[in-house]
């Protein structure tokens, strides 16, 4: 059981002091998480505590590879209806 974090990652240190195992390391070129401390903040929080700050969607995987904050997490707004937005933005 360990999360993931992926290249999207912007080293924002948001995820760092969140973790209670201090499993998350900063390593070249974004954050890692050091599979054999990572509880998935099982015992301690409901949610992960790392994907629950993270402000890059689709930045932290589970151990089946899925993001746990995929896209549209943390607008609310599901990826075709942010690429419709974006396309009348960009055309104004």
């Amino acid at each position: 059981m360990a999360l993931k974090i992926v290249e999207l990652c912007v080293n924002c240190w948001a995820c760092v002091d969140v973790c209670p195992s201090d499993a998350i390391y900063h390593s070249s070129p974004h954050f890692l998480i050091n599979p054999s401390k990572c509880t998935e903040c099982e015992g301690d929080h409901a949610d992960p505590q790392c994907a629950s700050i993270c402000p890059i969607e689709s930045a932290i995987l589970n151990a089946a590879g899925e993001a746990i904050n995929p896209p549209g997490s943390l607008t609310g707004i599901p990826p075709e209806k942010m690429e419709e937005a974006m396309r009348e933005i960009q055309a104004r």
